[in-house]
């Protein structure tokens, strides 16, 4: 959430901002800083009659110690009259209050200055680029055709169990999945994440911080009866875990990762680039998540980059980095970084990464806050990124190292595995 002092402060900017994400933000503007001024007005007249009630109260006690309980009793009809209008302005407050809240939840972040224009993903600017495109054996195959083959994902079985989206993983490729999941938690932990099992549903409160809620409501899975949600990704309950806190700015920075299935409804997803493993409504994950000191966060971020590049490069997979334009980037962030992975067989790039710093826009909603060396509070900025999501990955391994014998297991995961090759 856009801080209300910075919008007040900077309108034309923040619509300027708006603007490179193709969002004309003119109108909703006016009507936060509308809604501010008469939140603001609203509550300067009830401090007022609140301060002159207090001194009535005073006045009036000592009019009683006094024995004047006549003059007594007519400013007590006064600080009566106060009261009831000083309920009727808290109320008004609160609802205006509440109306420049819902407001606010509409705007997204402010784009970094180097985010590109553009309006579609075709206008993503291709940052980096690593790795060969293997030559394939003639008869190369899609994973969806290889996980048949060596029966090792069964999406029929999955949609008996629960419906489409939720494969089923057997044998080496059940324990090919486990093994990307040690692997890329034991990258994260040799670089000084933290490692945390958090809950799979979070509540409303979570989901608003860190902007999943409103934006995201139609994606989410979600449990009437409890008022819970299925979790999207594990920056969600990570996140929470410092909202409402205020932290010595000697404990920053903050480096967290965990392992969660991730659950997502993707309304709407049909069509031959969502086969097999390229989208699903259940998907495991390895998320890095990091509370940063302002003045440090796209340092980190540049360090978050390398150190998933340092991954796909053990995996000896072809990848590129996209810096994404305005109009592709996510509600909440200021500048993202996605990594595609090449599949070869498929001919096409499959996103398997997206790293990026909200700057203070999640610790705003989260209140989460640092005590600087003045004593005084500032948002901390929080950045997260998938490290990595398995899905696309797991298809990337697939037909990237199949060969005429079978698929060869990338040397670096052959040690949590247990073997080296599917046939």
């Amino acid at each position: 959430m856009l801080q209300i002092a910075f919008i007040r402060e900077n309108q034309e900017k923040v619509i300027k901002a708006l603007a490179k994400r193709n969002m004309d933000a003119k109108s909703v503007v006016e009507e936060v800083v509308q809604l501010d001024e008469r939140r603001r007005a609203t509550q300067v007249e009830l401090d007022g009659i609140l301060s002159e009630s207090n001194k009535l109260s005073k006045d009036i006690g000592e009019l009683m110690k006094a024995g004047e309980k006549s003059k007594a009793a007519i400013l007590k009809e006064k600080t009566v009259l106060l009261k009831e209008k000083s309920k009727r302005l808290a109320e008004i407050a609160d609802v205006i209050a509440q109306e420049l809240l819902e407001k606010l939840y509409t705007l997204p972040n402010l784009p970094a200055d180097i985010v590109p224009e553009g309006k579609t993903p075709e206008e993503n600017l291709n940052v980096f680029e690593e790795g060969a495109v293997p030559v394939l054996h003639e008869g190369a195959q899609p994973h969806w055709e290889l996980v048949k083959k060596y029966d090792i994902i069964d999406f029929e079985l999955g949609v008996k169990i629960a419906g489409a989206g939720f494969p089923v993983y057997k044998g080496k490729g059940a324990r090919l999945q486990r093994a990307l999941i040690n692997y890329f938690l034991d990258k994260n932990t040799a670089a000084g994440y933290n490692e945390v099992q958090v809950p799979h549903m979070v509540n409303e409160a979570s989901a608003y911080g860190t902007g999943q809620l409103p934006d995201k409501e139609g994606q989410m899975y979600h449990d009437a009866a409890d008022d819970l949600y299925l979790i999207p990704t594990a920056e969600v309950p990570v996140t929470n875990m410092f909202r409402d806190v205020i932290l010595s700015e000697n404990e920053l920075p903050i480096l967290t990762t965990a392992y969660t299935p991730c659950f997502r409804r993707e309304a709407g997803s049909y069509g031959a680039h969502v086969r097999g493993l390229n989208r699903l409504h259940q998907f495991d994950k390895v998320e890095i998540v990091r509370v940063e000191h302002p003045d440090n966060s796209y340092k980190a971020l540049d360090g978050m980059v390398e150190h998933i590049k340092e991954i796909l490069n053990e995996l000896k997979l072809p990848y590129r980095i996209l810096r994404l334009c305005g109009g592709d980037m996510g509600f909440t962030s200021a500048l993202t970084y996605d990594f595609e992975v090449f599949s070869t067989a498929q001919d096409r790039w499959l996103e398997i990464s997206s790293v990026s710093n909200f700057e203070t826009f999640q610790a705003n909603r989260l209140k989460l806050r640092f005590k600087d060396k003045d004593g005084k509070n500032q948002l901390a900025h929080t950045l997260n990124g998938s490290s990595l999501a398995l899905p696309r990955v797991l298809a990337g391994i697939l037909e990237n190292y199949q060969t005429a014998d079978g698929i060869v297991i990338p040397e670096v995961l052959r040690p949590y595995c247990g073997f080296d090759i599917i046939n």
